[in-house]
């Protein structure tokens, strides 16, 4: 059962029958930049006082501290994350945004993670340079807080039913010790009043909250080793590569067609993404670490891929 809305869910729980125009992947949204920019602001404090990041700033011709910048930092990123999702999700499907424009912009429904994350990025970037904030120091210290709102998200996309489920699931070869919920869902009452017929989908966004909880409990555990600057962010960039790479294979998305290959756009961001990870990882590699780098790589692998047995 999906719940659009935030009062379809309560109407559900306690038998009402209120209307409240709240989505409920909007408050989810809202619920991930509270809390990623909570836990952000508490580790840019611990890198002020280690030293990583300055513990005062520029901004606006006054001396700031820099923790204080996040709520600032957080807001900036979700408003052109809002924008870059809505372009991305345009350039994903392109035939349909030049038949109805208008429909596709303002169109309740169709957001691109990845672009909400990339744009988002980039003006967050630019805050940060123009405070003189170090940037990549800052990556390391947000890296744990930006999978957590990622995952948090995605328990959004998984209640309200918004479309970001899998291809149809094939219940024969389903292990008998997984519940059946866990390997098909039907969405009903979802978000874009599609009927889907049982057994159902792949759950996909239940596959990501897992992988993005459990790429934070690393990054969470190991942010506390001695290790390069960029690394923790880095592995961020790999982790968080890998698993979308993997979950595409049970998505349904619009394919780009190139050189006789066909893809997603997000497994090409994926790719890019483990790339910049693996990269990044090798000028700042710590041995000590790279096990448990490489343990979370096969646990989230076998996360993501459990429908592909």
């Amino acid at each position: 059962m999906s719940y659009p809305n935030l009062s379809d869910l309560i109407n559900h729980l306690f038998s009402t029958n209120i209307q409240l125009p709240i989505a409920m992947f909007g408050a989810f949204v809202a619920l991930a930049i509270v809390t990623a920019a909570w836990v952000g602001k508490k580790e840019v404090i611990r890198f002020e006082q280690l030293g990583k990041l300055p513990g005062v700033v520029i901004s606006g011709n006054k001396p700031v501290a820099t923790h204080l910048l996040i709520s600032d930092l957080a807001m900036i990123c979700a408003i052109f994350g809002v924008i870059g999702a809505r372009i991305f999700h345009l350039l994903e499907y392109p035939r349909e945004f030049i038949q109805d424009p208008l429909a596709m912009i303002f169109s309740r429904e169709g957001f691109s993670i990845f672009g909400g994350l990339i744009l988002g990025a980039i003006a967050g970037a630019v805050f940060l340079k123009k405070r003189a904030v170090p940037i990549v120091p800052m990556l390391d210290a947000l890296a744990p807080s930006i999978i957590l709102g990622y995952g948090i998200g995605r328990v959004g996309c998984q209640i309200s039913g918004d479309g970001d489920w899998g291809t149809a699931a094939n219940m024969s070869i389903k292990p008998n010790w997984l519940p059946d919920w866990f390997w098909a869902q039907t969405y009903d009452n979802n978000a874009i009043g599609t009927i889907i017929s049982a057994p159902g989908v792949y759950p996909t966004p239940i596959y990501e909250v897992l992988a993005a909880f459990l790429i934070f409990a690393l990054l969470w555990g190991i942010r506390k080793t001695h290790y390069k600057t960029g690394f923790l962010f880095s592995a961020y960039l790999l982790l968080s590569g890998f698993e979308r790479l993997l979950i595409e294979k049970i998505r349904i998305n619009s394919e780009y067609h190139l050189w006789g290959m066909s893809f997603t756009q997000a497994e090409f961001i994926s790719t890019v993404l483990i790339i910049a990870g693996v990269i990044g990882i090798v000028k700042t590699t710590n041995a000590r670490l790279l096990p448990k780098i490489v343990f979370s790589v096969v646990v989230v692998g076998a996360l993501s891929a459990c429908a592909q047995l």
